[in-house]
């Protein structure tokens, strides 16, 4: 768990780092029972999770590009996606992205704006899903559920529906498992990796992406297990101020804990360009 950032890989950090990714990926199952509103499919996000990851791997869904990639690693064409339903109120996205145009997403908080620039061309599948979401105001009323400044981990985690902002979050296993009632699959993965001002998708294993998602503040070391999908453009200052203050609790075994500076999302807006 005490992995630092800067990604070498000597045999104590190799293992420290399987450590930290075999944590997430029990953390990335959510925090509650299997019961949450969402279903049990959506029980994803890099929090403190005590249940196990669902969508077996012969299971879990698959996009296909129509075309091939660019100089750049971007998806040329259009590529079809697939969300497969666990249970929820949410209409699914539309079945084929485009990865064309440039999307930037604003977040409004409580504590401040934070602007993303959204990786249309890498990760298509994975913003159409976001757009669809925020769109349909999926996150307004929510708060970002856990913090985490520990064993090299750096980040806000946001984007469960069950974490109301009207309500005061514990570290009970309350919080962290909701989804939005499909799950989807990863995005590129090859090379990822998890600099300050990365958007990247909670998960609870391959393929098994929802409505979770975490903002790195800090250069974080992490296995190429979570689909990048959005660069911090502004904002970065309003995560390391929450970081900075602190936790009300501690999530037992994941790590992390809720903000003591809670940050509530009132809408989520996304514009094209």
């Amino acid at each position: 768990m005490g992995q630092r950032a800067n990604g070498r890989r000597s045999a104590a950090g190799g293992l420290a780092l399987a450590a930290l990714a075999a944590a997430l990926v029990i953390a990335l199952g959510g925090c509650a029972s299997a019961s949450g509103t969402s279903g049990a499919g959506d029980n994803n996000g890099i929090g403190n999770a005590t249940s196990s990851a669902p969508a077996p791997g012969g299971s879990a869904p698959q996009g296909s590009a129509t075309t091939g990639s660019d100089a750049q690693g971007g998806i040329t064409g259009s590529k079809k996606c697939t969300y497969a339903p666990t249970g929820g109120s949410v209409s699914l996205p539309p079945s084929t992205a485009s990865p064309a145009g440039d999307y930037t997403a604003t977040l409004r908080t409580s504590q401040g704006d934070i602007v993303i620039k959204l990786r249309n061309a890498q990760a298509p599948c994975t913003v159409n899903s976001f757009v669809h979401l925020a769109q349909a105001n999926f996150w307004n009323g929510t708060q970002c559920h856990r913090i985490s400044t520990d064993g090299g981990l750096y980040m806000l985690q946001c984007g469960d529906p069950t974490a109301k902002a009207s309500e005061a979050l514990s570290c009970d296993g309350s919080a962290g498992s909701g989804g939005p009632g499909y799950q989807f699959a990863d995005e590129n993965l090859a090379g990822a990796t998890y600099p300050a001002g990365t958007v990247a998708m909670a998960n609870a294993g391959p393929d098994t992406n929802g409505s979770q998602l975490f903002l790195v503040f800090q250069d974080t070391s992490l296995p190429p297990s979570y689909t990048p999908f959005g660069t911090i453009t502004a904002g970065l200052d309003v995560l390391q101020k929450v970081a900075k203050s602190g936790t009300t609790c501690t999530f037992a075994g994941a790590g992390g804990g809720v903000p003591k500076d809670k940050v509530a999302i009132t809408a989520v807006t996304i514009t094209k360009s």
